[in-house]
């Protein structure tokens, strides 16, 4: 399976949101997500960091 975990940044630390992600999309609002049988949802943030190897995507909160 190629699912991804998606971690946002806070305080310094990276706090896990969501996991086997299936779709990451940029949107005005900030990064629309979605998992397996779930429905999107947009973080107010942006892409960060996004290693394909270890399917990790992190964000970074939009101030």
């Amino acid at each position: 399976m190629c699912q991804s975990s998606v971690f946002i940044i806070e305080n310094g630390e990276e706090k896990k949101i969501k996991r086997d992600v299936i779709l990451v999309e940029p949107v005005k609002e900030g990064v629309k997500i979605q998992g397996f049988f779930e429905s999107p949802e947009t973080i107010p943030a942006r892409i960060k960091t996004i290693d394909l190897l270890k399917h990790r995507i992190i964000l970074e909160p939009i101030k």
